[in-house]
């Protein structure tokens, strides 16, 4: 599903070069859960930008789907973008004035279908998320998890190749962090590839390879052998 090869990324702020990746190669096959560590300054959410079409590198080569995106105009990365990805974020950016059904739908909004088959859409995400109960509700009268849940919800409501999940966990508190990560867990036994940024060791764990970033290079990729399973928002 994606390949890069030799990856650079550079940042030029008066004549001084900043190097945030820097030649990076690696590939993620269908349906895998990988998780990208490292700490501040390492790269990994540069390189989470680049793989989500939302930056583009100074150099090398990436392909996704096998089509080189070096050969692609923004206007036909946003295309697949839209289709293909969905991301979940920190910070859940809901509209806070729309109630949960239409904050889920958003990404349908071009879709060259009818009405009632967005709904339906997008209902089915929102079921999968378990917040059926809250889908007349404004983002205000929801927990962080579950503004987060929405968020997931609007993520896979194009049924997206692969979801990117940028510190999903990180403005929840335990319970409810577990209990999104199980969710994903789900979403990735369904089939979906999944692509996390975390800086949490116990959050990574629940993914079923780790690829860790210092000073923008891969230190290590391994296979996770002993996976964490989260399960009623809890670890078991």
């Amino acid at each position: 599903m994606i390949e890069i090869k030799n990856l650079k990324k550079e940042y030029c702020d008066d004549s001084v070069v900043t190097t945030a990746l820097d030649g990076v190669s690696f590939t993620i096959k269908e349906g895998e859960f990988v998780a990208i560590m490292g700490p501040s300054g390492s790269g990994k959410s540069t390189l989470m930008h680049i793989l989500g079409f939302l930056d583009r590198p100074s150099s090398g080569i990436y392909k996704f789907e096998n089509q080189g995106i070096g050969e692609l105009s923004d206007d036909e990365l946003a295309f697949i973008r839209n289709k293909r990805m969905g991301f979940v974020f920190q910070f859940f950016n809901l509209l806070p004035r729309t109630k949960v059904l239409d904050n889920v739908k958003l990404p349908l909004i071009y879709a060259q279908m009818p009405e009632q088959e967005k709904v339906e859409k997008t209902k089915e995400a929102i079921a999968a998320v378990d917040l059926s109960h809250r889908i007349t509700h404004y983002p205000n009268q929801l927990s962080g998890g579950e503004q987060q849940r929405v968020a997931v919800a609007r993520a896979i409501v194009n049924n997206p190749s692969v979801i990117f999940a940028d510190e999903p966990t990180g403005n929840l508190d335990s319970r409810s962090g577990q209990k999104i990560m199980e969710i994903l867990q789900y979403l990735n036994d369904k089939g979906h590839t999944i692509i996390l940024v975390t800086h949490e060791q116990y959050t990574s764990e629940m993914a079923k390879r780790i690829i860790k970033l210092r000073d923008g290079q891969i230190i290590s990729d391994e296979t996770v052998s002993h996976r964490r399973v989260a399960k009623d928002g809890l670890l078991k």
